[in-house]
């Protein structure tokens, strides 16, 4: 809302169309009404559409209204991307150029993007390899802060660069490396029995062939503890 908007005894116009504190449409009404509920509530009646006939006026908190208004209005001012420019000639030495980084590698730091312009002058426009040798030492200078934006071109008299900061992402070479080789076939493993540890597995008897007679198994003889009479 505009600060020109006007609020309680400022609106003048009757009737007009309230809306009320929970947000819910009471219609038409005279203005000298909808000012008595709004002081009563202990709030504001601000005009939000005067250009409607009637107005439409709402009844809040103005003053926390504004607050809420100005605070987001801060959080997205603070996270507009704006485009910084740095700018080089052939000829700057190292000192300037040093110093030229540091300013870059703060933008970058907030967030912003960098343009690097070379400017040329004369028949330095012709040093167009001396100048992209400059952008690469910019870039090795940067590091794996940045990604590169749009490479570096020239349009007449100048050769522009735009950097930003590098966003997170995943370590190159992290995950598995891929070879030529298939993978080694992994080594068979002997089945193992299902029978439960320590119980021993049972002999099966040997076939009987035709013609070979049956052998029956012999009574062993019962041992008797000495002592006890016989019949007990």
């Amino acid at each position: 809302m505009a600060k020109s908007l006007r609020i309680n005894e400022q609106i003048r116009i009757s009737p007009i169309f309230l809306i009320d504190h929970e947000n819910e449409k009471r219609g038409i009404v005279p203005t000298r009404d909808a000012q008595l509920l709004a002081r009563d509530l202990g709030l504001d009646l601000v005009e939000v559409a005067p250009m409607e006939r009637p107005p439409v006026c709402r009844i809040m908190d103005y003053g926390k209204h504004k607050y809420n208004q100005k605070k987001r209005q801060k959080q997205s001012t603070a996270h507009a991307i704006v485009m910084k420019e740095i700018r080089l000639r052939p000829k700057t030495d190292d000192h300037d150029r040093m110093i030229k980084l540091k300013h870059a590698r703060e933008f970058l730091q907030k967030g912003h993007k960098v343009q690097f312009t070379m400017l040329f002058r004369g028949r330095e426009r012709y040093l167009r390899d001396y100048a992209r040798e400059k952008f690469d030492d910019v870039l090795r200078e940067l590091g794996d802060t940045i990604k590169i934006e749009r490479p570096p071109a020239q349009d007449g008299r100048r050769m522009t660069m735009v950097v930003a900061p590098a966003t997170a992402g995943a370590t190159a070479g992290s995950g598995p490396k891929a070879t030529g080789q298939s993978p080694a076939p992994s080594p068979r493993v002997a089945p193992q029995s299902s029978a439960p540890s320590g119980t021993q597995p049972t002999a099966q008897p040997a076939p009987q062939h035709a013609g070979q007679p049956t052998t029956q198994p012999t009574a062993q003889p019962v041992e008797r503890l000495s002592g006890v009479a016989e019949g007990a």
